[in-house]
């Protein structure tokens, strides 16, 4: 029997079907398909409750959960899709200045004795690149000189298929945003996770620290990344075997059998160690000031909102 899902998304009402073998992956791609969204939250009931299928696992098949879905209607909250401040407005980025990331004394490790090693966490530089470096380090042999290379490539994806990374997609014209991202100082985050994970044929699972979900792009490629999202930040997740000093990357392994939920559940137990440290920037609450008329609010939607008012795009993260 068909499983009938009824969304309610920012793009309007949606009847979902899905075949009673589906996965949750299935049921992932599907709402991201017709509701165009590359991260996305679901609510459900009333009053809403949050819903993550994916905590079930990718592969398992809805039928398999206690998940009663047939009949069932979803609420599709549109997510940001990287890093604060910039989506929000057709032109001009936000400009944020971060505070420096939460100091780890002790960086979380999880060994796993069965395979030999431990799984790490390898903290990027906090340099406004930290998404293209996290990945380049797991991508290419030398990750140093690539952030102009991975910029290069994320607009030239988007120039060869305007149709698909249109306006409304980037929240500005392609043009546009193919001249921003190619700055230094602009983020990174889930347009391109995207493109790189196509580009480089590799599936890139982003572990968000604050909720421990886990976003999956180019899923059902071989190989895998594992990258942490801190709010504003990311860094990479490495397995170092037995042997070799957990404080050296020399011997790092960042590229995994995608099929390897061990590692991936491993990465997940580590992003809920940092999570315990408040190793993360929550981006709906925390202190936000304008750096022109020393306005104060709180999060994205208040910065955005006083851009909108004033026109001021330049902010600092506050305590």
């Amino acid at each position: 029997m068909p499983i009938r899902i009824r969304l309610r998304a920012p793009n309007g009402i949606h009847t979902l079907t899905l075949n009673d073998d589906a996965a949750v992956s299935d049921l992932l791609t599907s709402i991201s398909d017709v509701t165009t969204l590359p991260l996305f939250d679901l609510k459900w009931g009333f009053p809403p409750q949050p819903l993550d299928p994916s905590l079930y696992g990718m592969g398992t098949k809805l039928n398999d959960t206690d998940l009663k879905l047939n009949g069932a209607q979803l609420i599709v909250v549109a997510l940001e899709t990287g890093e604060t401040g910039r989506d929000q407005t057709p032109s001009t980025p936000l400009s944020l200045q971060k505070k420096e990331n939460p100091v780890l004394k002790d960086t979380p490790e999880v060994p796993l004795p069965a395979r030999g090693g431990t799984v790490v966490l390898r903290v990027m530089p906090d340099d406004n690149s930290c998404m293209f470096r996290a990945l380049g380090s797991a991508v290419l042999s030398s990750s140093l000189d690539s952030m102009t290379e991975l910029r290069s490539m994320v607009a030239q994806a988007i120039q060869a298929d305007t149709e698909k990374f249109n306006e409304a997609i980037l929240q500005r014209s392609p043009d546009e945003y193919c001249k921003w991202i190619q700055y230094s100082d602009s983020w990174g985050g889930g347009i391109e996770m995207s493109i790189l994970s196509q580009e480089f044929g590799v599936e890139i699972c982003s572990i968000d620290v604050q909720s421990l979900r886990v976003d999956k792009f180019n899923e059902g490629a071989s190989k895998r990344c594992i990258l942490v999202y801190s709010g504003i930040h990311y860094d990479t997740i490495a397995f170092v075997m037995d042997g070799s000093s957990t404080l050296d990357s020399e011997d790092d392994i960042k590229l995994f059998d995608a099929k390897d939920d061990i590692i991936l559940a491993a990465a997940r137990e580590l992003c809920g160690e940092l999570k315990k440290k408040n190793y993360y920037t929550d981006t709906q609450k925390f202190g936000i000031k304008c750096n022109i008329c020393n306005w104060k609010g709180n999060g994205e939607r208040g910065a955005t909102q006083h851009a909108e008012e004033t026109g001021h795009m330049d902010f600092q993260e506050a305590n």
